[in-house]
């Protein structure tokens, strides 16, 4: 009994003992999975997915990642330092392991640039596709609460990037290709800021789509953005787009507060690619000799510069050159996910060689400007947009400012499209496939064909010059835009003053000379087509336009609308000079008529002509049918494209018209 009674013992003490270690085992098996990540980072063998092998292949998290890739800046130059910090959300929330790399969106998913290597020895580089330092690990699985690195772009590569990153909170916790917001490449005038080690060449890798599509984070700007607080009551506010100061939407906007002899100006711009926002101060709410405050993100920072605008004839531009930067101060700024913010406190004056800039006694026009690009000494073209207000005002009075009328810009955007999307494209219809159409009828002493022919014509020239001289008188001169639409619209409007000119002095129609004149005349105008047309498409991509990109396929159509007409008509008139009765000579003979009606009366062969003239050729009919079925459609094309100029950008004119009606 005794040996009964220590043998249960005996038994308890082993069930006891198995238990604790089972416990042990359970609580050991819990607790390593905290600090076990792989230990030592990422492989090598996971540069495409980015996807860990733990555990034999444990399925990413699908929930909303607790972390967070931040970017310093939102645009950066070719061959310039990001600085890139991994966080939790909320902040202090720690992770064990991660990797990172920078993608391209164009061409997609492919591993660019390099990180420099991290001193605080949390993280190391990774080699992938055999490029160095190109992606970055952990080094251990201690807990933390953020990681920050620094990225070099390539000195090669122009585009969009996006910061990719695996986090893992714990072994068998991760989330995999948490995106950041996209950091644009753009080109640079001057040296590259940072680090001068040779960036290599993007390999062109294609990457398997592990990483999950990027969806852009909604704009920053709510309509609790504590920037529009006060505006019109305590400061003046302006913004890009009429009504967006009120709707709190700008895309960057300016804010001017006077506090005695202190003028505090404030900017942010959240547009896509800004790499600058500006804001000028004129008398004539025209660019040249202008007093600016440029606020420019460089290094995760917001640096500010005074400068001055110049205008023809010593070029556009704007230069800090010779203007004092004693005369104001940065006082507040911050770049977070692309969003560019800075406060600037101003002296009431400041000289720039002999030019005074009064903010107490004199009244000026606010410029406010944004672009993608930079100069070697001051801010590049404002491709994201610039407008001036439409008043002079005394800084320190408050005042309701909106943007400078566009009346003239609309005008000759509106001319032009009726000028060469309308009345060229009838015009050529009837001068081409008309000739022998309503024979025997006439409108002020002409053939029909013809009356029509220059009434268009003439309606073409006068629109084309009319708005050749009022886009002069909205510009003041040559347009600085980086885009052929300037050069292309000139030719086109010289090849269409010289055209009526040269049909003044047309030969006869018996003339040696005459198959010359009508080679030029037809080669003069199909040019002057179609250079305006292409000149029309260059104009979707101006900055001052403010054309939606879609309006590219509006004019596609009308360009294939118009050849299939001109398809249809050409094979319309082989058939009819095929089997007409008469032999090609006297379609010949026809159409030298034609020609010599447009003004050198031949009275002996008009009426030698006469009786071969009495009916209309073949198909008649169908031609009229088909022409007015082409006058309807490119009624249709012409108040389309004007509605879209005028009252462009069309997109905010539709929001702010829902915006009234609700």
């Amino acid at each position: 009994m005794t040996r009964h009674h220590k043998s249960n013992k005996n038994n308890k003490m082993f069930r006891i003992t198995t238990a604790a270690a089972y416990i042990f085992i359970l609580h050991l098996t819990t607790w390593m999975p905290h600090i076990s990540t792989l230990p030592q980072g990422a492989p090598e063998t996971v540069c495409d997915t980015m996807l860990p092998f733990h555990a034999g292949g444990i399925a990413p998290a699908t929930t909303k990642p607790p972390f967070r890739i931040e970017t310093s800046a939102g645009t950066i130059g070719q061959g310039q330092t990001l600085r890139v910090d991994i966080v939790g959300v909320p902040s202090g929330l720690t992770f064990g392991g991660f990797m990172i790399q920078a993608r391209s969106t164009s061409p997609p998913n492919q591993v660019i640039g390099q990180f420099n290597l991290p001193e605080d020895g949390l993280s190391k580089l990774m080699n992938c596709d055999n490029s160095v330092g190109n992606s970055v690990t952990h080094t251990n699985t201690s807990p933390k609460p953020e990681i920050s690195l620094e990225w070099q772009s390539p000195v090669d590569f122009e585009g969009e990037i996006i910061f990719n990153s695996t986090v893992a909170q714990s072994y068998d916790t991760f989330w995999l290709g948490i995106p950041s917001a996209p950091v644009r490449v753009v080109k640079r005038d001057i040296a590259p800021v940072g680090p001068t080690t040779p960036r290599p060449s993007y390999s062109p890798t294609t990457r398997p789509p592990y990483v999950p599509e990027y969806v852009p984070p909604a704009p920053a700007a709510t309509p609790d953005d504590p920037f529009y607080d006060g505006c019109g009551t305590s400061k003046n506010c302006f913004g890009n787009k009429d009504g967006c100061v009120d709707s709190k939407t700008c895309d960057f906007v300016a804010a001017i507060k006077v506090r005695g002899n202190i003028y505090e100006f404030e900017l942010k711009s959240q547009a896509k690619d800004a790499a600058y926002v500006a804001l000028g101060l004129s008398e004539d709410n025209k660019m040249g000799d202008d007093l600016v405050v440029e606020c420019v993100p460089q290094n995760g920072k917001v640096s500010m510069f005074s400068s001055l605008t110049s205008a023809p004839p010593k070029g556009y531009g704007v230069s800090r050159q010779g203007v004092p930067q004693n005369t104001a101060r940065l006082v507040e700024s911050s770049v977070v996910n692309g969003v560019i913010y800075c406060k600037v406190e101003r002296d009431p004056l400041t000289q720039v060689g002999n030019k005074v800039f009064d903010l107490i006694n004199n009244k000026y026009y606010l410029l406010l400007a944004a672009g993608t690009g930079l100069k070697e000494n001051g801010v590049g073209y404002h491709d994201i947009g610039r407008i001036p207000s439409d008043k002079a005002i005394n800084l320190a009075e408050l005042a309701d400012l909106g943007g400078a009328s566009k009346l003239l810009l609309r005008l000759h955007g509106s001319f032009m499209i009726a000028a060469w999307i309308g009345t060229t494209s009838l015009g050529i219809i009837f001068a081409r496939y008309f000739k022998q159409t309503w024979v025997g009828s006439q409108m002020c002493g002409k053939d029909q064909w013809f009356a029509w022919h220059r009434i268009c014509m003439v309606t073409t020239w006068s629109l084309t010059m009319a708005a050749f001289v009022i886009i002069f008188v909205e510009i003041g001169g040559w347009s600085g835009e980086r885009n052929p639409h300037a050069i292309l619209g000139l030719v086109t409007t010289i090849l269409c003053f010289i055209q009526p000119i040269g049909a003044l002095f047309r030969p006869a129609p018996n003339s040696k000379n005459r198959p010359f004149f009508n080679w030029a005349h037809w080669l003069g105008g199909n040019l002057a087509h179609l250079l305006a047309i292409v000149t029309i498409f260059f104009s979707v991509k101006l900055t001052k336009a403010e054309l939606p990109e879609w309006m590219d396929w509006i004019l596609v159509a009308y360009v294939a609308f118009h050849v299939v007409v001109h398809l249809i008509f050409s094979i319309f008139l082989c058939i009819q000079i095929s089997g007409c009765s008469s032999d090609r000579q006297q379609a010949k003979r026809v159409n030298d008529f034609q020609m010599g009606n447009m003004g050198h009366h031949h009275h002996g062969m008009r009426n030698n002509m006469k009786n071969e003239r009495k009916m209309d050729a073949p198909f008649a009919g169908f031609r009229k049918g088909l022409l007015a079925v082409y006058i309807v459609v490119i009624l249709l094309f012409v108040v389309a494209l004007i509605v879209i100029v005028a009252l462009a950008p069309i997109q905010d004119t539709f929001e702010q018209l829902q915006r009234k009606l609700n």
